[in-house]
């Protein structure tokens, strides 16, 4: 926002606190879902991690539980994201590089080692293949002698944004939500606790959106899926109170904490307006990641910084979860070194600063609440357009979103280049300096590996009752009404592939092409 005005009064906000704040933990939450919030509990330290096999994912995963982290984050490979086998030639040269490689409930065994899965909240960041991950992690349980219902966490399962900023679909959007249907009816049927989806705003600003943008653009989608999980006859008050966001947490420190107390209030009205759900089943919970298109190769030690605002900007927004990036990410995987100090900069904040034990300490400032209100309606303005357009999938369809995103992208990186933003040691401090390297994994090894274990695992299994369990899946696929979910965790448990299980609702599908 370069139009923000040097200093702001009263006139600015000409809001009545009383009436229009509220109080913490009272609709429509623009100070807080919970009246205590950080008082009572403070937000979950919930750490991404994933790389290369499963063992070394589990070892980076129990050095940071053991180091304080509150709840695990799980980075899956592209092919794991894109439903294809680590010895798929569509999967050579990305297995393990952007995450860890899983190809059957076994890896995901492997990835949860020693960790009981009773006493961790795990989310997985897992959009077109979210059902199979699932009932992967469920399949893990059984064996772990852990029930469904004591199952914590959230699978992403944010299917609409990979159309719009990401990439990792695979099936036609119809179809793709049909998938995320499956989940919200899955998870509700088993009384679990995992949340059936983050829906995710968190990518398609770092895919280059403004904050309103994230704002207009999320909601939007979180319309979308609404509809759809009403329409498959699950009530408003039971699917709302499942859902949870994922926001970035960028440098510009009040707009990013008043677009967290927009959001929460926007969400609310939304759900109310159209929906007519419970007061209480419009609490908008999220987790918030900091930028990782805001760190910077050169001088990385700077993203020490930049993260430690951005962290601060989560925990006065009220994010219900945090995972801070290390500053080494914009050059490689981050060491356990870079991973811990990332850690220790939520520790410092929440028992150092004295602020969790205020509840939105920034509330009735003029300029935080002027704007507040402006992000709300800006955003709203957004989703107004959408909503006349058809709804969030006729908007992607048609290319809405992803053309404002590119816009905005593109004006971003003019205004770097040109120095009218600022980034230092890029554009401003910067030192004719090469870029840091770090040392990479050996890749070509880890694939060998993986793909030599994948060979293994169809070796042992019942080769006629995987074939038997897929044909079922391909079968049910077809019929628009089938039940899906529990074919998937049929064929789970038998140790069919990801790439197997995807295959057969692609043979059924077809792939999207954009």
């Amino acid at each position: 926002m370069s139009d923000r005005k040097p200093f702001y009064e009263p006139a600015d906000w000409p809001g009545d606190p009383a009436r229009d704040l509220g109080s913490p933990g009272a609709f429509p939450y623009t100070r807080g879902v919970y009246p205590t919030m950080y008082r009572g509990r403070l937000w979950t330290m919930r750490q991404y991690a994933g790389f290369g096999t499963a063992e070394e994912t589990n070892a980076r995963f129990r050095h940071l539980l053991e180091a304080g982290q509150t709840g695990l984050s799980v980075a899956f490979d592209l092919p794991t994201q894109m439903g294809y086998d680590s010895d798929h030639a569509m999967a050579e040269g990305e297995v393990g590089r952007a995450g860890v490689a899983i190809d059957t409930v076994d890896d995901l065994a492997r990835l949860f080692q020693a960790i009981p899965l009773d006493k961790v909240s795990t989310s997985m960041t897992i959009n077109a293949t979210a059902p199979i991950l699932l009932a992967m992690y469920v399949v893990v349980g059984e064996e772990q002698g852990v029930s469904r219902a004591q199952l914590d966490g959230t699978v992403q399962n944010d299917i609409l944004k990979e159309f719009i900023a990401r990439g990792t679909y695979i099936y036609p959007p119809e179809a793709s939500l049909r998938l995320v249907t499956e989940v919200f009816r899955f998870v509700a049927g088993e009384q679990m606790r995992f949340n059936p989806i983050s829906i995710s705003g968190y990518h398609m600003r770092e895919a280059g959106a403004t904050a309103v943008q994230e704002l207009g653009f999320t909601f939007a989608n979180a319309l979308e899926y609404v509809r759809w999980a009403t329409r498959a006859g699950l009530g408003i008050n039971d699917v709302a109170s499942r859902l949870s966001f994922f926001f970035a947490a960028f440098t510009d420190l009040f707009e990013e904490v008043a677009k967290f107390r927009a959001a929460r209030r926007l969400w609310a009205r939304l759900l109310k307006e159209k929906f007519t759900a419970a007061e209480a089943a419009c609490r908008l919970r999220f987790h918030a990641q900091t930028g990782g298109s805001t760190l910077t190769a050169q001088q990385p030690m700077n993203n020490v910084v930049r993260v430690a605002i951005q962290a601060l900007a989560a925990m006065l927004g009220g994010t219900q979860s945090l995972h801070t990036n290390a500053y080494d990410e914009a050059l490689a995987l981050p060491t356990e070194r870079s991973a811990t100090l990332a850690l220790r900069t939520q520790q410092i904040l929440a028992h150092e600063t004295g602020v969790p034990e205020t509840v939105d300490p920034v509330a009735g400032s003029w300029y935080i609440e002027a704007l507040t209100d402006r992000l709300e309606r800006e955003a709203r303005a957004l989703i107004d357009e959408i909503e006349r357009a058809g709804g969030a999938a006729r908007a992607i369809e048609r290319g809405m979103m992803q053309q404002a995103i590119a816009r905005s992208a593109y004006e971003q990186q003019v205004a770097i280049e040109s120095g009218a933003l600022e980034v230092v040691g890029v554009n401003k401090y910067a030192q004719d300096r090469a870029v840091s390297s770090v040392p990479a994994p050996d890749y070509a090894a880890l694939a060998a590996q993986q793909v030599g274990r994948l060979a293994e695992a169809r070796r042992r299994r019942d080769q006629g009752k995987v074939t038997t369990a897929i044909a079922d899946l391909r079968r049910a696929a077809a019929q628009p009404e089938a039940p899906l979910m529990p074919l998937i965790l049929a064929a789970v448990r038998l140790r069919a592939t990801v790439g197997e299980i995807s295959d057969a609702l692609r043979a059924v599908w077809g792939e999207y092409r954009g």
